[in-house]
């Protein structure tokens, strides 16, 4: 008897997470399918400032001090900059990732200077800001990079690669909560996630997997960039293990702070960091890949 109520959660997280999922692709379907460059950079910037806002929130909560409205500030900054030099068939000159770094150090401990030392606290307001920012930032605007590329001309060479990269990091964590929830019993890092199990990891390389050979099936052509199907083994099982790092980051963080979900905007999913807490990871290394070896 116990375990009815169990299963009952499970399914409603199943079905409130389904729906959620839908809901997300459905988004992302009508901005892919626009193919305009203005609505993937809207979607992109929509989504980084979100998940900084709730960084702060979160990191205040928890009595984590960070620059809420610098950190927001850098956020929009950057994507104005990036979306700038994309949207003008430009490449992303160097500099403006100099300047992003430098303003989050140094910009970060001018504001700090004005506050009265609190011991440690003073230097966790100046990390936890830096973190955010290059976290769910600067790494976040890799799926803009990655849109764009390879040849910066102000359209979207990149966007059948960057579907690649999100189906294969969406399907890794599907799969890893779907073989998990039907056969996980051998946990994985159960200090950090204790859902996270041994059999769901399999399962995420093998989802990961079929995402990556199904779509480049799919549309050859436009996924030409890759020159064989060794390549797209390869970066599917790279891509793969950086979702489950990119998860397990973010867990750390909210186990840390003692939160469960980043948010409750979407329900069975949470915020949107738990939205792009994979893609942090995964678009810069499709991003660094296709420019290094393809």
């Amino acid at each position: 008897m116990p375990d009815a109520p169990a299963a009952s959660s499970k399914s409603q997280t199943f079905f409130r997470r389904s729906f959620s999922t839908l809901l997300l692709w459905g988004l992302v379907g009508i901005a892919f399918g626009s193919m305009k460059p203005w609505a993937h950079l809207a979607l992109i910037g929509f989504l980084a400032i979100w998940a900084i806002a709730e960084f702060c929130h979160l990191s205040h909560r928890s009595g984590i001090p960070v620059h809420r409205r610098w950190s927001i500030f850098l956020s929009v900054g950057y994507g104005a900059g990036v979306s700038y030099f994309l949207l003008l068939g430009k490449t992303i000159p160097a500099e403006l990732d100099f300047a992003l770094i430098f303003l989050l150090v140094a910009g970060t401990m001018i504001l700090q200077l004005r506050r009265p030392i609190e011991g440690a606290q003073s230097i966790l307001a100046v990390t936890s800001t830096m973190l955010g920012g290059l976290w769910l930032t600067w790494m976040f605007y890799f799926t803009a990079r990655l849109d764009f590329a390879p040849n910066f001309d102000g359209s979207l060479p990149g966007a059948y690669v960057l579907l690649w990269c999100l189906a294969v990091t969406k399907f890794t964590d599907m799969g890893a909560y779907i073989t998990g929830s039907l056969i996980g019993k051998h946990k994985m890092i159960p200090h950090i996630s204790p859902a996270k199990t041994w059999e769901g990891f399999v399962g995420a390389l093998l989802f990961a997997l079929l995402a990556a050979v199904g779509l480049y099936a799919l549309f050859p052509s436009q996924l030409a960039i890759f020159p064989s199907w060794v390549h797209v083994i390869v970066l599917s099982q790279i891509v793969a293990l950086l979702a489950v790092v990119g998860d397990l980051a973010e867990s750390l963080w909210k186990r840390a702070l003692a939160v469960k979900d980043s948010g409750h905007a979407l329900p069975g999913i949470g915020g949107a960091m738990d939205l792009i807490d994979s893609l942090c990871f995964t678009a810069p290394a499709v991003y660094l890949y296709v420019t290094l070896f393809l």
